[in-house]
């Protein structure tokens, strides 16, 4: 991660050879400034990330909507908004962080399994690009909303392929026994009645069978089988605008090989043309991929403890900060941020202070560290933050960006009487 560097610093410990910038800040010195647990994103980053599909999709019409749920900050958004992307959202609140940070809504698609009714106007109101439908029945509700405000409801119908997306079964999304999208040989009686209908247009199709894919075969899988349904519908004579087909591109968080956007876009492009379908406009969703190498989560240790079986790192920072290692049993790359000369590596536990034994965020790590360091996990950008939570009444992290020499608070740290304020005592 080229935008989080080791490097050689005038400041550092004596016992310390290098240490760790974001862009051109030691993260020491943001630590000692903003606290931890801390998350630090890089502008830099997440605007390289968003070009690698830009300049892959320029030769042809296509709409980058950055997946909201990755990391929602609204300084994250704008960044994105400020470059041209548009957004895929799942609910009123990320459409209404979209529309805070400067985004477009007719850039805008809304997905989601359970949208409900006043979610529904909103979006109508604004006018999004188009609704990702998800079911039958939220066809017939939007259908109702669109005829009350007398809007035409553009739609795009989400088809579930099942494709196995080889990923973890907690993210993946295109198999018939996930709850995601209409069954693809369904698709067209639902096609057929979508056109049938009076206030909802027609213009696309899509599908997103999962996320963190190394590999392209499952996407191309999918797309042989998208293939199949739109001849299908061109028999019927349903034209389509676009295809969206979804994000789910995985980033290295180990030692994972990943395609770029690139590698794998040339792949979908190339099948498009062969099949006539070259000219349609396409959609993609990209969120993991642009996000989460763009963050890293700091945080202090606190105490080491050795024990007879292991030695544990305790630190600041717990699973209500980063929840994928104790949901997901993912893996994230922990390094000191100093490199010492005179500390012994060891292999230890980084666990934190919740009162929960699934309280990790890595296991089994060789760290060559002692109390006070500051600990950086790195790929931390996505589903971070945005999966925080009060358990154990702990504040939320501060988030910070990094732009070259200077760095903003584009979050605060959470108080404890910020956390009181929704609640009330019984009279």
């Amino acid at each position: 991660m080229e935008w989080f560097t080791f490097q050689s610093s005038a400041n550092k410990a004596p016992s310390a050879n290098r240490e760790l910038f974001a862009e051109q800040i030691p993260v020491q010195q943001l630590a000692e400034k903003f606290g931890t647990p801390l998350y630090v994103y890089s502008r830099q980053a997440l605007e390289t990330s968003y070009n690698a599909y830009y300049q892959a999709l320029a030769d042809r019409d296509h709409l980058i909507c950055y997946a909201v749920k990755a990391n929602s900050n609204l300084a994250v958004l704008n960044v994105l908004a400020r470059l041209g992307a548009g957004f895929d959202i799942v609910s009123i609140g990320e459409l209404e962080r979209v529309l805070a940070a400067g985004g477009n809504p007719e850039k805008v698609v809304f997905s989601g399994v359970a949208k409900q009714r006043h979610e529904i106007r909103r979006a109508l109101e604004v006018g999004v690009h188009c609704f990702n439908i998800e079911s039958e029945q939220e066809l017939e509700r939007i259908q109702e909303e669109a005829q009350a405000m007398d809007k035409i409801a553009r739609v795009s119908l989400r088809v579930n392929p099942d494709v196995d997306a080889q990923t973890h079964p907690y993210i993946s999304t295109g198999l018939k026994d996930n709850k995601f999208g209409i069954d693809i040989n369904h698709a067209p009686v639902v096609y057929a009645r979508a056109e049938a209908l009076s206030h909802i247009e027609v213009v696309g199709v899509d599908c997103h069978i999962g996320s963190q894919l190394t590999t392209t075969g499952p996407f191309l899988d999918a797309l042989e089988r998208l293939l199949l349904l739109m001849d299908q519908l061109k028999a019927q004579g349903i034209q389509l605008k676009h295809l969206d087909i979804g994000g789910g591109l995985g980033v290295q968080y180990q030692d994972e090989v990943v395609p770029s956007p690139s590698d794998y876009l040339v792949s979908v492009k190339q099948r498009l043309a062969e099949k006539g379908y070259g000219d349609l406009t396409l959609v993609v969703e990209p969120g993991r991929s642009i996000a989460a190498q763009a963050g890293i989560m700091l945080t202090r240790v606190e105490l080491i403890k050795p024990t007879e079986q292991k030695n544990f790192a305790i630190v600041d920072g717990a699973m209500n900060d980063l929840l994928r290692p104790s949901i997901y049993s993912a893996w994230h790359t922990i390094v000191n941020t100093v490199e010492h000369s005179d500390v012994e590596s060891l292999s230890y536990d980084v666990v934190g202070p919740v009162c929960e034994s699934g309280d990790f965020l890595g296991k089994e790590r060789a760290l060559a560290i002692k109390e006070g360091d500051l600990l950086a996990i790195y790929s931390s950008g996505a589903y971070g933050f945005v999966m925080s939570s009060n358990y154990n009444t702990r504040c939320r992290a501060a988030e910070v960006m990094v732009d070259g020499s200077e760095a903003y608070v584009i979050r605060r740290r959470e108080t404890v009487e910020e956390q009181f304020a929704s609640e009330s005592l019984l009279p």
